[in-house]
């Protein structure tokens, strides 16, 4: 064993997370902790593992939060990429967010569907132009020769939209995870962290329990 990987540890003491601080609704409670983040100037605040399974082999990779609201969580990507197929092969999936500044992680499980494309339209329609230009030039988790295909094919895209709007692409867009199982978690000192997780029920309420950790 490699003592020096064994012995990294961090004692977490900041807070505590008690059944009375929650809201009955995650989503709000998720939008308390995230203006949280927000007011603590957390880098890349928006970052979350999304973990996919395809013929029983998990995935996962970081993608960026864009929105959340009651119907849930989104994010925007190429839907032909590998966990555009992922998705599309088996649509439950997990996101996980790890804000170490705040000792706390938030777990959600739950079943994905694609935006609306007037959604999709209106965030393609804000970013940065090289970003749209870039959604074009790569054909996401495809194997290309060299640094320099892609570099070429990004200079052919620029000239051809120069001096006009670039249309969102018709394999690009948005997702939305809708959650059935979310779980919040502070960390605790001697690892007896906190851990609350909300189940969704038939009647469409929420269940609260408290974790073992």
């Amino acid at each position: 064993m490699d003592q020096n990987i064994a012995n990294i540890r961090h004692d977490y003491q900041l807070k505590g997370l008690l059944e009375s601080d929650l809201d009955p609704d995650p989503l709000k409670q998720f939008r308390l902790w995230f203006d949280d983040v927000l007011e603590a100037g957390i880098t890349e605040s928006n970052a979350m593992l999304l973990s996919t399974v395809s013929e029983g082999r998990p995935a996962g990779r970081i993608v960026l939060l864009k929105d959340f609201d009651k119907r849930g969580f989104s994010f925007f990507t190429n839907y032909d990429s590998k966990k555009g197929r992922e998705i599309e092969a088996n649509p439950q999936v997990a996101l996980t967010f790890f804000w170490k500044e705040l000792e706390r992680q938030v777990r959600i499980e739950g079943k994905i569907e694609k935006t609306s494309e007037e959604e999709s339209d209106e965030y393609f329609a804000v970013r940065p132009r090289g970003s749209q230009i870039g959604a074009w030039a790569s054909a996401q988790s495809e194997v290309i020769p060299d640094r320099t295909f892609l570099e070429e094919k990004t200079s052919e895209l620029k000239a051809r939209f120069e001096g006009r709007p670039v249309p969102r692409p018709p394999y690009w867009g948005g997702y939305r995870v809708v959650p059935d199982y979310i779980e919040f978690w502070q960390g605790r000192p001697s690892r007896l962290h906190d851990r609350l997780a909300y189940t969704k029920q038939s009647d469409g309420e929420w269940k609260v329990e408290r974790l073992s950790p």
